[in-house]
């Protein structure tokens, strides 16, 4: 593992790059938390609000964030509701936009698997401006199994007719590390975000970037000639 490179990428050939979306493509944190907030005091009531525990369960599907913390799945409606209400206040991170254009620039495949539900992060990028730079944008209702099983990366790889050993996979949780690992695909965790950064190294990613322009660089010539 390094930061910012990997050594031993000189032989590959990366046709394709899988994202996570929330904490690596988007900052959406505030958002986050008070649609979490307001769910819980519609659903449950008062007292103490989990938000940090539902934080490190990033990258899950939100049902199953809820199963995971004993809390009603009637949670849902309102966080996605409020989720909606909120978005403009999204940002997309720096250099998010040119990475993305030199990717596509490059030639190289691009898709989303993310925790969120197809439709929500479609509308996302789609008002963020971002939405035609990605060749495939895949949703945790649209998989059998969402992350940590490998089902939703394995679906980008067949979508967009690359193997395994030709994507990367760049999250920000433990829980994207596992799905890409567990479809054969090099993980890769990013850090510029507010993530625990210490969980993710003791995940053993295959890399570790400090920005998403790093991405370019840690490539470097294992990207296909155009």
């Amino acid at each position: 593992m390094t930061v910012d490179g990997l050594a031993d990428w000189r032989e590959r050939s990366v046709r394709a790059v899988v994202f996570d979306l929330d904490g690596v493509l988007v900052d959406s944190f505030a958002v986050m938390r008070h649609a979490f907030t307001v769910a819980y005091r519609e659903v449950v009531g008062d007292g103490p609000v989990p938000f940090e525990e539902y934080n490190r369960h990033q990258g899950r599907y939100f049902p199953d964030i809820m199963r995971i913390m004993g809390l009603p799945p009637a949670m849902e409606e309102p966080f996605v509701r409020e989720s909606y209400r909120r978005s403009h206040e999204v940002r997309l991170f720096d250099g998010v936009v040119e990475l993305l254009r030199e990717l596509r620039a490059r030639g190289v495949r691009t898709a989303v698997a993310t925790g969120k539900s197809g439709p929500r992060a479609r509308a996302l990028l789609s008002q963020l401006g971002v939405f035609d730079l990605f060749d495939e944008i895949i949703g945790s209702d649209e998989v059998a199994r969402p992350k940590p099983a490998p089902d939703i990366v394995r679906r980008a790889l067949s979508l967009l007719a690359v193997e395994p050993h030709e994507a990367v996979m760049v999250g920000d949780a433990v829980t994207d590390l596992r799905s890409a690992r567990g479809a054969g695909v090099a993980a890769v965790a990013a850090v510029w975000a507010d993530v625990d950064e210490a969980e993710l190294l003791a995940a053993g990613p295959d890399a570790v970037l400090s920005s998403p322009g790093a991405l370019l660089r840690l490539l470097g010539s294992a990207t296909p000639a155009v």
